[in-house]
């Protein structure tokens, strides 16, 4: 198994203190001391208490931005989806330190606003992405927030479902399920493809042929075209 990287390392700590001894109780100090480090190094990896209870957003953030980038128009969908993903395992993977943060934020109002801008980062980076792909059609700085809106209240409807259930279950299918919704709400977001990328097919047969057999034809021909 690996060795917890130093930053894991604070924030378990940072986690298991405000737990055991409240929020307000517990310093700097007292984290870094559990963590086996010192203050100055609490400082090299966080600004405060409260953000060592949000660790590796900005890689996170990073991770959901180089999937999103990695896309064209016609896979934006997909795109969009995998990101969500990719947020929701980064709590799964590390359950235990998520549930006991998910307690904490119910009772300490510093952590809640701290979660809550958390979550704008998240939701204007997806608001960004789909503006750049719906850029210039109509309404599509409205369009951009409502989807980015949709997809951000989907991943967290499905986590706190999970966080409620002490993540007894896998909530990867409840995720698949809720951005079910979202496509389909937002299906025809997609652009249309640009004129001359279809292919047209013209075919001419006998008056006396048979609708069945025209349309076998068709298939035929569209099932053998390279």
């Amino acid at each position: 198994m690996a060795t917890p990287s130093i930053s894991h390392r604070l924030a378990e700590a940072a986690v298991a203190l405000f737990d055991e001894n409240g929020y307000d109780e517990t310093t700097v100090d007292d984290i870094a001391a559990r963590a086996g480090v010192s203050r100055s190094t609490f400082f090299r990896y966080y600004r405060s208490k409260e953000d060592a209870i949000f660790p590796d957003h900005d890689t996170l953030l990073a991770k959901v931005n180089a999937r999103l980038r990695a896309s064209t128009a016609d896979t934006a969908f997909v795109a969009v989806t995998d990101a969500v993903r990719i947020v929701l395992a980064h709590y799964v993977e590390d359950a235990e330190v998520s549930l006991r943060r998910y307690r904490l934020v119910g009772r300490v109002p510093a952590l809640r606003d701290r979660e809550i801008a958390s979550v704008a980062r998240y939701q204007r980076l997806f608001r960004e992405f789909i503006g750049k792909w719906l850029a210039g059609t109509p309404d599509a700085d409205l369009r951009a927030e409502l989807m980015a809106g949709s997809v951000v209240a989907a991943h967290n409807q499905v986590l706190r479902g999970w966080l409620r259930a002490g993540g007894t279950y896998d909530p990867s299918g409840p995720l698949d399920h809720a951005l079910q919704y979202v496509i389909a709400t937002f299906r025809h977001l997609e652009q249309p493809k640009e004129p001359g990328n279809e292919q047209v097919v013209v075919a001419t047969f006998s008056r006396s042929t048979s609708p069945q057999a025209v349309m076998e034809a068709i298939e035929k021909h569209l099932n053998t075209r390279p």
